[in-house]
């Protein structure tokens, strides 16, 4: 079976390989729509949304008495005081310190933790276990699915400001008094499950989960309670909006690509995993595909980073604190600039890349180059169509020098050269696109 280090061998490069993926498999298994994206954007911050997150993320289970320590040794954050009925925004990195991924972990029972995300923190904590010394044991990894009898757990997210009086009908009383990332437990529909304070852009809500089995019956008992507070189900189309507009840098390059940090891992990594299939796009030069590395605190995760506890890359990142980096913004674009993309789509204009509403994404990692009075100072990440603000927005990646609220950049939308070789690239011409910078990134609109 080829690994990813030999894919990478094979197309002569890392970018090479990641820029000209023809890869087309990756799917959102979600359907796109239940009613209207611009409905459903919308009662995320008006009503109350709904979100099945039961089919699209990678799920670990480990169990045994260094299950805990496995994740302290090779994450950022502290477990000091980790235990049952508890959960982290976990974060891990390589060596040189340059983050590799994150994940939902939660434990329930002492010596079992539930490891919830995208797969590249997933997949490396598989390859730490197996490699290291560590009396602990995978009980399951479950892979995106979109059937729900191939999932150990149903997993549902209700978000918005009718949240609260939906659950408090479901569960037939108040609930339990659950803090912001805490967990515990209720009543949806008759039936019992765990619940995590983990609200999207500071609305009111909770993501609940339980067996498979009864994820149908909870279900329907959701959409019923919810039908006179407006709850509406979202489907693929939101999800990556509402991740952007809550401020969560999610299509972040992983840091496993080139290096000796992480040459065994790519040596253990499958040829056929996400990591290896996933394409790269956008105008920022892939030449040095390192320039795409990040600290975890440059994209947000420096408040969870404690250094009271051996981690892996924990030297890397003391000997970087301080010293002068990037930080996490939401660009703002300009509305005018990006009509003009749109426009371009008629009569005999240049084609710019077509910008698909309310997602203009066309790459599983896409990074667009942003320039401050002809320099370039960082790179922008997926833009999103916000039907609750009525502008397109994005994450950005900048120097902290010219990260500042209002000041102005320059994004390059599209491809050089005419695009990419991937087949949903079309040949275009790029366009500058300015964008104004927005500090507080956690939206409350």
């Amino acid at each position: 079976m080829q690994t990813l280090e030999e894919r990478i061998a094979e197309a002569g490069s890392a970018a090479k390989m990641l820029y000209g993926s023809q890869d087309m498999s990756v799917v959102f298994p979600v359907p796109p729509e239940f009613t209207n994206w611009r409905d459903e954007q919308e009662a995320w911050h008006k009503t109350a949304a709904f979100q099945d997150m039961s089919f699209h993320m990678f799920e670990l289970v480990i169990e045994g008495p260094d299950a805990v320590r496995l994740l302290s040794d090779f994450g950022v954050n502290s477990f000091a005081k980790f235990g049952p009925m508890q959960a982290k925004q976990y974060v891990v990195c390589n060596s040189d310190g340059f983050y590799i991924g994150d994940a939902i972990v939660t434990c329930e029972e002492p010596d079992k933790v539930l490891l919830v995300g995208k797969s590249a923190a997933l997949h490396w904590i598989r390859f730490q276990l197996e490699r290291g010394q560590y009396d602990a044991r995978i009980v399951y990894f479950n892979l995106p699915s979109p059937r729900l009898g191939d999932r150990k757990l149903f997993r549902y997210q209700i978000q918005g400001k009718t949240a609260l009086q939906i659950f408090e009908d479901l569960n037939g009383g108040p609930l339990p008094d659950i803090g912001f990332f805490k967990m515990g437990k209720f009543n949806v529909g008759g039936r019992a499950v765990t619940a995590l304070n983990h609200r999207m852009s500071g609305l009111p809500g909770f993501e609940f989960w339980g067996p498979s089995e009864f994820g149908e019956e909870v279900k329907a008992s959701v959409l019923a309670a919810g039908e006179k507070h407006g709850l509406r189900q979202i489907g693929a189309k939101v999800f990556r909006v509402t991740a952007t507009e809550s401020g969560w840098a999610g299509t972040t390059l992983p840091a496993i690509y080139t290096g000796e940090a992480t040459r065994e891992f790519r040596q253990w990594l499958p040829g056929e995993s996400y990591e290896a299939v996933s394409s790269l796009g956008g105008s920022f030069p892939f030449e040095n595909l390192e320039e795409l590395y990040v600290y975890p605190s440059e994209i947000g995760y420096g408040f969870i980073t404690k250094f009271d506890h051996e981690f892996c890359g924990r030297a890397a990142l003391e000997k970087a604190r301080g010293k002068p980096g990037r930080k996490k913004v939401r660009l703002v674009w300009n509305s005018e600039d990006v009509l003009k993309v749109h426009a371009s789509m008629y009569g005999d204009n240049e084609r710019n890349k077509y910008m698909e509403m309310p997602v203009a994404n066309y790459a599983n990692f896409l990074a667009d180059e942003v320039k401050h009075d002809g320099e370039r100072v960082g790179f922008s990440l997926l833009p999103v169509y916000s039907a609750a603000a009525r502008e397109w927005i994005s994450l950005g990646i900048l120097d902290e020098a010219v990260a500042d609220a209002g000041a102005e950049v320059v994004i390059t939308w599209g491809e050089p050269d005419g695009g990419s070789i991937r087949p949903n690239v079309e040949t275009h011409t790029q366009r500058p696109i300015r964008a104004r910078i927005e500090t507080n990134v956690v939206r409350r609109a």
